[in-house]
């Protein structure tokens, strides 16, 4: 058990059914009444953000999460597959719990599970990965300003926007967390 006085940034903790990351706390001392602890939290099931006022003396119980290295194996259909390199052991997570992640899972990808009580959560990627681009317009020569941008197809099947200059067969460097382009490898 924990007082929401005593939150921290990135802790989790069980609250009303649900299992919920503290993405950011503010405690606040009125001059009059009792202290309070504003806070924005993340269901790690439903990824849904919650605005929660909590009484400092109130107490909530921690969550402790568990994160593995595994690697990913192959999807099949609407299910993907993983593999704990320790243990050789298999997990498998449905592709409406896997939503953003899967437009950038690479098979032989190494990445890490999200689990809390033996059940899976989610998938965290690398911040970066290098995927070729499948099909797009072609690049315009001399056109490196970047400014322009134009929709591309990416070998995982994730349609991202890229400068003009990048072509059909060209490798990208892209930021996972918010889908956008970094730089051409």
């Amino acid at each position: 058990m924990i007082n929401a006085n005593d939150f921290k940034t990135g802790m989790t903790i069980e609250y009303d059914g649900g299992i919920y990351v503290i993405v950011d706390f503010q405690p606040v001392k009125p001059g009059k009444g009792a202290a309070f602890t504003r806070t924005k939290m993340r269901n790690l099931r439903t990824k849904k953000m919650l605005e929660r006022t909590f009484r400092v003396e109130e107490k909530l119980e921690v969550a402790f999460i568990e994160e593995k290295k595994v690697q990913f194996l192959y999807a099949a259909g609407k299910t993907y597959h993983f593999m704990d390199q320790d243990t050789f052991e298999q997990s498998t997570m449905d592709a409406e719990v896997l939503k953003d992640v899967v437009g950038f899972l690479k098979e032989n990808m190494d990445v890490s599970l999200i689990s809390y009580k033996h059940e899976l959560l989610e998938v965290k990627l690398p911040m970066f990965v290098e995927l070729e681009i499948t099909h797009t317009e072609d690049g315009i020569r001399g056109d490196t300003t970047g400014g322009s941008l134009k929709p591309a197809t990416l070998e995982t099947g994730a349609n991202i926007s890229v400068p003009l200059f990048i072509n059909q067969g060209d490798k990208i460097k892209i930021d996972t967390r918010t889908g956008a382009y970094v730089e051409r490898v």
